[in-house]
């Protein structure tokens, strides 16, 4: 499962004297040259995909050498070295550090006005007081993740654009091809939470996180909570989703979906490899933005992966930038992943011709206002309707499929009134 683990953001790094060293941003003698270490969690490619760019990087800058460590348990290994001095020259930020721990364990690469008109995702992640941690290595897009044979046996070759339209594609889906129109992957639960991306994408509205925190009732109809709930909601109440929720299973879904067995699944856009990897073909393999438009366009909001930093306490710090600045820039690697690059000149992959075919616009969620980060998922945490574990709409699910005595109206009503109160205490 190629995703970053919610649950480590909790996760608190302890600040040990060992880990701050001086701040001059030099490198030994500045010059690039000499040896780095790069960590990195992608175990599956170090001795392949990634010993081509060791060859490419040293090529253009002779007398270095990058030697790589690849880690299994990347966040748990890498958050006890950084108790020390030692965690390489390069490594990606573990999820678990905190905006304000960021000065005391990597090098600051810009400022977030430098470093925005040629990076995407320098806004508001890993940035700290104005200056810019960690380049991402590559960046996922939000919409749906589909099987291009199915869709088309039923006679649909264009992206649904509201959510009226989506259901009456999955209404023929299931009565042309027999197969199971949209998977929820109830069991299993965060692929639920997955819905959540549609947040801002609906709405066309960079702001959207930050509305939705001003909200005392955002599953009123016309919001996009309402929208996006209610197509999970009137899908399965439609009889458009798998027979028996409560036996889903994540690792089999992808073969599913893969072969056919299965349409559709809503899912962010890191989910389009191992669907390819999974399928017959990988052409059979599409991508497409959640079904709903603003001003006549699709929107899907697109987010960073992992970031590259430096460690502040390397002895090499300029051949660590020009490995960060070489990877990003030239080694090709979100492409190639099927991802969005940070560099914004870089063409988009074609695992996301869906959404470059439909002219969606891809946006990035701008930052809150100071004092207001990370509100809404307060708000949710708090109301018990955590927005990306998957666990409301589970209940939403239960009632469409009639294992709660529960209407839309009386769900929503209800989450409307327990977000309310909590907002209160909050904001």
């Amino acid at each position: 499962m190629k995703r970053l683990s919610a649950g480590l953001l909790a996760i608190g790094l302890m600040l040990s004297a060992a880990a701050c060293g001086d701040s001059d941003t030099g490198g030994g003698d500045g010059k690039i040259s000499g040896e780095i270490t790069v960590l990195t969690q992608r175990t599956d490619i170090v001795n392949t995909v990634f010993q081509d760019y060791k060859k490419k990087f040293e090529a253009k800058y002779p007398g270095t050498t990058v030697k790589f460590e690849a880690i299994t348990d990347y966040e748990g290994e890498v958050r006890v070295r950084m108790n020390t001095k030692n965690y390489g020259d390069v490594l990606l930020i573990p999820n678990s550090v905190t905006a304000d721990q960021l000065p005391n364990f990597f090098e600051p690469l810009g400022t977030v006005d430098e470093l925005q008109n040629k990076y995407r995702f320098v806004r508001t992640e890993q940035t700290f007081d104005g200056k810019v941690y960690g380049l991402a290595i590559t960046g996922n897009a939000q919409g749906y993740v589909f099987n291009k044979k199915l869709w088309t046996q039923a006679g649909i070759t264009t992206p649904p654009k509201t959510p009226e339209e989506f259901l009456t594609a999955l209404k023929a889906i299931k009565e042309k091809t027999g197969a199971i129109p949209l998977y929820t992957n109830y069991k299993d639960g965060w692929p639920l939470g997955q819905w959540e991306g549609a947040r801002g994408g609906i709405s066309g509205d960079p702001d959207a996180a930050t509305k939705l925190a001003a909200d005392d009732a955002p599953w009123s109809p016309g919001k996009e909570h309402y929208v996006l709930d209610s197509v999970l909601f009137d899908a399965v109440k439609g009889g458009y989703t798998e027979p028996d929720p409560t036996t889903t299973n994540w690792e089999q879904s992808k073969g599913l979906l893969g072969t056919g067995k299965i349409a559709t699944m809503m899912l962010g856009s890191w989910s389009i490899v191992q669907m390819q990897q999974a399928a017959t073909s990988k052409d059979d393999i599409g991508y497409w933005p959640f079904p709903a438009q603003a001003d006549g366009k699709f929107h899907s909001v697109i987010g960073g992966d992992y970031k590259n930093a430096i460690n502040r306490n390397s002895k090499n710090k300029a051949t660590a930038r020009a490995w960060i600045d070489w990877f990003t820039d030239e080694s090709n690697y979100a492409t190639d992943q099927g991802g969005v690059s940070a560099l914004k000149s870089a063409p988009m992959p074609a695992t996301l011709a869906g959404l470059t075919d439909a002219k969606t616009e891809l946006i990035e969620l701008n930052p809150a206002p100071k004092g207001k980060e990370g509100l809404a998922d307060k708000i949710g945490n708090s109301a018990e309707i955590a927005l990306y574990d998957g666990k409301y709409r589970q209940e939403i699910v239960d009632a469409a499929r009639g294992a709660k005595k529960e209407s839309k109206e009386q769900i929503f009503a209800n989450l409307n009134k327990k977000w309310s109160t909590a907002q209160a205490k909050l904001k």
